[in-house]
């Protein structure tokens, strides 16, 4: 009986490699995320997490290396290639216009239209409350404005306007930094009803508890070097501290020599 095949990366980074001017932000760089999987990417401050999601944002270009997107090839995307590949990534600024309420900033820049002229906005306001919905989003009332909001409800509603845009591999920057217990469940349970609709997760995040309830796999980079990857079943948070630590001495015994 043959063996299950192996699955294939929906997006991979391979020998990628950033500097800026004297500063090495990504040294041949190795990432992979899975078709309807939550991959973490865990690193220190410094440790090329915001270089790797600009690049699969389009946002700068890499200096070597290769990015595959189901399967196909690019040497580097400009930000519209990489949103018409389904690449969205909510940072966290979350970049909401606080004067506007849900429905203002789930169509921003995509506002339905009536008649030509006018903004729809029961259109817009009922498309919002559906969507909402699907995601088992709790706003009680979508008309106020997001600078009323927690800061829950305000990371949801960028999570459903990502979704909303088309994203089907949706970056998350450290999502529940400034969550408490409760609003860090809310964010946790959406994630894995966005799994559930066949989304793909990258999720950055320092609370390796919190990885390991949510990955199904995880990246670990340091110094803008790739130094492991494994799935969440096979390790601990225990293991994990200890690898980190461990490259650390590594990497801090190699600048000595």
């Amino acid at each position: 009986m043959l063996g299950a095949e192996t699955p294939k990366p929906i997006v991979e980074m391979r020998h990628v490699k950033k500097s800026f001017g004297y500063i090495q932000a990504l040294e041949h760089m190795d990432f992979a995320a899975y078709s309807g999987e939550i991959t973490a990417i865990v690193g220190d401050n410094g440790s090329g997490k915001s270089t790797l999601i600009k690049i699969l944002t389009g946002c700068i270009k890499p200096d070597e290396g290769e990015i595959w997107i189901r399967g196909r090839c690019f040497s580097s995307l400009t930000v519209r290639q990489s949103m018409r590949e389904g690449i969205t990534a909510v940072y966290q600024d979350l970049a909401l216009d606080n004067c506007k309420d849900c429905a203002g900033n789930i169509f921003l820049g995509r506002e339905l239209m009536k008649h030509g002229f006018f903004l729809d906005h029961d259109r817009m306001r009922k498309k919002t409350e559906e969507l909402l919905g699907r995601l088992h989003i709790a706003i009680p009332d979508i008309t106020q404005p997001v600078e009323r909001m927690s800061g829950g409800q305000r990371q949801a509603l960028a999570i459903a306007r990502a979704v909303h845009a088309g994203g089907s591999i949706l970056i998350f920057d450290e999502p529940t930094s400034a969550m408490g217990v409760k609003e860090t469940a809310r964010i946790m349970k959406l994630f894995l009803k966005l799994k559930e609709e066949g989304k793909t997760i990258i999720l950055i995040s320092h609370n390796l508890f919190q990885v390991f309830d949510i990955a199904d796999r995880i990246c670990v980079i340091k110094n803008g070097r790739f130094v492991d990857s494994f799935q969440t079943a096979d390790s601990s948070p225990q293991k994990l501290h200890e690898l980190i630590i461990e490259k650390e001495e590594e990497l801090g015994d190699e600048e000595m020599v």
